[in-house]
């Protein structure tokens, strides 16, 4: 089975990317097949394997790593078989948008410090998701319900290429999900910024019109897994067929269980454990690790 290597940089990168390739073809000792998925910004390298032939993808990965060193190149090393998805499942928060959304409510109840310190440990893993979300939610005990539509117009924005990707797969005939260990007020609004099929994710409680609560069961990581699980059977896909991304420790089973799974610039326990990682670019870059060309890419925005 032939092995992609795809390798991403912020455009205007072609002689970075031209010299990585040649180092790649010196140190793979292979007569590997060039070709740029979008010219100084993206290219693919296919090493052609024989029926008989086999190579450890685990070696090739530690390989391209080191060529790729310091440089500001985000790369994917895969099976080139199978590897444009038939659904993509993302999570929201610091994925999807550039914002934690419980954050951004601190800030306007003026105990964003707090707030964050807690989401930040929870990210990293240091906490259980649920009690750091039950513990999040107690300091906002009592906040209108009206500050919740000035956080959504005011400080939610999507990172850049996420509408771009979210499209070209629906184009594709993809199913996509928005799943979130936030709430549905935001993945709502989210998933219809960015063209996702279907949302998931927990639910505030609300009396008199001010936040009381989050209902039970919390949706974190194992629901998050379930969430792939369920919406690929419905398809009638298998998790292999989806591309998982994120970039906190509560995404981690559903990166690890997806035919590709993702850490978008990810706290380290996530990037060191999902196939691949984005640090320097953007999402479309799941486009290009897709196989995707830019002249393929889908998108509303003029």
């Amino acid at each position: 089975m032939d092995i992609a290597i795809t390798l991403t940089a912020a455009p205007e990168s072609k002689d970075l990317l031209l010299d990585l390739s040649a180092q790649l073809q010196r140190d793979l000792n292979g007569d590997l097949e060039f070709g740029w998925l979008s010219e100084g910004e993206a290219l693919d390298l296919i090493l052609p394997l024989g029926p008989d032939e086999k190579v450890a993808e685990a070696d090739l990965k530690q390989a391209v790593a080191a060529a790729v060193g310091d440089a500001p190149v985000d790369f994917c090393v895969q099976a080139a078989q199978g590897r444009r998805k038939r659904m993509l499942i993302a999570d929201m928060d610091s994925t999807i948008i550039a914002q934690e959304c419980l954050d951004e409510i601190a800030d306007f109840a003026g105990i964003k410090p707090q707030v964050a310190a807690i989401t930040e440990r929870a990210m990293r893993g240091e906490l259980d998701f649920a009690d750091a979300l039950h513990e999040r939610i107690a300091l906002l005990i009592g906040l209108p319900k009206t500050e919740l539509s000035r956080v959504l117009a005011e400080r939610i924005t999507l990172n850049r290429g996420a509408q771009a990707l979210v499209e070209t797969m629906n184009a594709h005939r993809a199913h996509t999900v928005l799943v979130s260990g936030g709430f549905t007020y935001f993945t709502r609004a989210v998933g219809g910024m960015a063209g996702f099929a279907k949302n998931r994710a927990n639910q505030f409680i609300w009396e008199d019109g001010k936040l009381a609560g989050v209902a039970e069961p919390i949706l974190g990581r194992e629901a998050k897994l379930a969430a792939l699980n369920e919406e690929a059977a419905a398809n009638g896909l298998s998790p292999e067929d989806a591309i998982a991304v994120g970039d906190g420790a509560n995404d981690l089973s559903m990166l690890k269980a997806a035919g590709l799974g993702v850490a978008f610039r990810a706290k380290p326990v996530v990037a060191a454990e999902a196939d691949t990682q984005v640090r320097y670019t953007e999402l479309t870059t799941l486009l290009f690790f897709q196989g995707y060309k830019r002249a393929d890419f889908v998108t509303s925005i003029t």
